[in-house]
């Protein structure tokens, strides 16, 4: 294992191995050491999930993808009440010991054994809503997910507390790659939509069975009056949050399948899936950094803010070129991986681009790291009422309507919810708009610029060496403007400066 990706050993000792106090003393390379494991991770991810699509979208159709999207609106709807927030308290809070995590632990296995029993129960009334009978064991089948994600989820947490992040990213590896190849020769022998049921399944099991034998960490009986009511009330306002938050994100997906069918809900999916892809394996890796480096600065508003302001400006900086070249190359692209009988979802992913940039730029960790959680509740309801009545104007016009609605109602709140999240702290907008404003304009001038060179490359020319060519040409563009300015070569070079961090002696 490269020096870089070294950790520190497992202890057997419960409590111990909860302490953080030993990370304080190199938190900053740590932190991107484990930005480097996790986003090579997730590099290796996305290649992974790309390849899938390309031979899956072949191999299925966009209404066995539309059947099991249909599910995933309920499954994802009571997987928000999985673990009620307690991963993120377990990694959030200061001080914590082995009886409140075991007392955590077998909260979560109780509300995963319930959730799987409530899914099953559901699956007919599913089935009745669409309209739809094969609905019901593709349902039952997916409810028994919650079970294993009950028995991992404080083991997990504990993981992403102590930083292990080569570990975690081991995991996350050999889980996605067994669930893609179990879906792959499942949709070869032609099992149709059971095989994205399959996927989901493996991937789950395999995470589970990976977290237990790399974990040393195993719960103790559950205890009363161990000290979890603050860690409850944390994970409870999160859990709010993340219900308000599902509701106005998903009513896309229950309007659509219900009043325009699967064909349509799969154009619309599959689009959203093929834009948020790359963006996530920008946030979701840096989010499970910055949530416990940030949470070990939470007393420090000095080395929180820089650390806070240097984080977006990365995720910007590497996100917002991604969005704004699949807007301007988006025929390209779906016509490369997914093939001519997807064109239809063109205008849908484009429509979805400017929600994709708000996207990139998520407060919650600076909610969640400073305990705010009640506040990000409130936040989120008002959120919620502007994106259903979005939505609910949208409908009238298909996919194509609703796609325009939630990027208008993103684009609204984008300033509101910064300004909101922030007040009361140290934070300024200012400066958090100044960090931001480089990379939108630098990405939105050279997707200008490759949709006019576009025009000018032959309309015969191969469509995967015609993306290629603008891909290439893009980056140079973007890297371009940024060498030619002087706050753009400032930040190259504190880029570099992180990366030559990397290299330490080993622990």
């Amino acid at each position: 294992m490269p020096k870089f990706l070294k950790e520190d050993p497992p202890t057997k000792d419960p409590d111990k191995f909860l302490q953080v106090e030993h990370l304080q003393t190199d938190l900053k390379k740590r932190s991107i050491r484990g930005g480097a494991v996790v986003v090579l991770t997730e590099a290796f991810k996305f290649c992974l999930q790309m390849g899938s699509i390309v031979v899956l979208a072949r191999l299925l159709s966009p209404e066995d993808y539309g059947l099991v999207g249909m599910v995933n609106v309920v499954m994802v709807f009571l997987g928000l009440f999985k673990d009620f927030g307690l991963s993120a308290a377990t990694i959030q809070k200061t001080d914590i010991n082995h009886k409140q995590v075991s007392t955590l632990f077998w909260i979560n296995v109780a509300m995963g054994c319930i959730l799987a029993l409530i899914v099953a129960a559901l699956a007919p009334v599913v089935a009745l809503f669409y309209k739809e009978p094969r609905l019901t064991w593709i349902t039952v089948a997916l409810a028994s997910g919650f079970i294993f994600s009950g028995l991992t989820a404080q083991c997990e947490a504990l993981l992403w507390r102590q930083m292990r992040f080569s570990s975690l990213a081991q995991i996350q590896i050999i889980s996605l790659t067994a669930g893609l190849v179990t879906a792959i020769i499942s949709a070869l022998y032609g099992a149709g939509y059971w095989a994205l049921v399959f996927m989901q399944l493996i991937t789950i099991f395999v995470n589970a069975i990976g977290v237990w034998v790399i974990s040393d960490w195993r719960p103790g009986l559950p205890i009363r009056n161990s000290g979890v009511r603050s860690m409850l009330a944390f994970g409870g306002n999160l859990t709010g949050f993340y219900f308000v938050e599902y509701f106005s994100r998903n009513l896309d997906n229950i309007l659509i399948g219900y009043f325009w069918g699967p064909q349509q809900l799969g154009l619309y999916s599959k689009a959203y899936q093929l834009l948020y892809l790359p963006i996530r394996q920008i946030t979701t890796p840096v989010g499970h950094v910055a949530l416990p480096t940030l949470s070990r600065l939470q007393n420090e508003p000095e080395k929180y803010n820089a650390y806070l302001y240097k984080t977006l400006l990365a995720m910007a900086a590497l996100g917002m070129p991604i969005v704004a070249f699949t807007f301007a190359a988006a025929d390209k692209i779906v016509l490369a991986f997914l093939g001519p009988q997807w064109l239809d979802s063109v205008p849908i992913f484009r429509l979805l681009a400017p929600a994709a940039l708000v996207g990139i730029l998520w407060t919650g960790w600076i909610y969640q790291s400073l305990g705010r959680t009640a506040r990000m509740f409130r936040w989120g309801a008002i959120a919620a009422i502007v994106d259903v009545s979005a939505f609910l104007i949208g409908i009238h016009w298909n996919a194509i309507g609703v796609a325009a609605a939630f990027s208008l109602s993103q684009v609204i709140l984008l300033v509101p919810a910064f300004a909101y999240c922030i007040r009361g702290t140290s934070l300024k907008l200012t400066e958090l708009a100044i960090t931001l404003s480089r990379p939108v304009l630098i990405s939105t001038v050279a997707a200008v610029a490759i949709i006019g060179i576009d025009r000018l490359l032959p309309k015969s020319m191969n469509i995967g060496l015609s993306l290629f060519i603008s891909s290439i040409l893009y980056c140079i563009l973007y890297i371009a403007m940024w060498m030619f300015t002087p706050a753009g070569r400032n930040t190259l070079v504190e880029m570099l400066s992180a990366i030559k961090e990397l290299k330490f002696p080993s622990q």
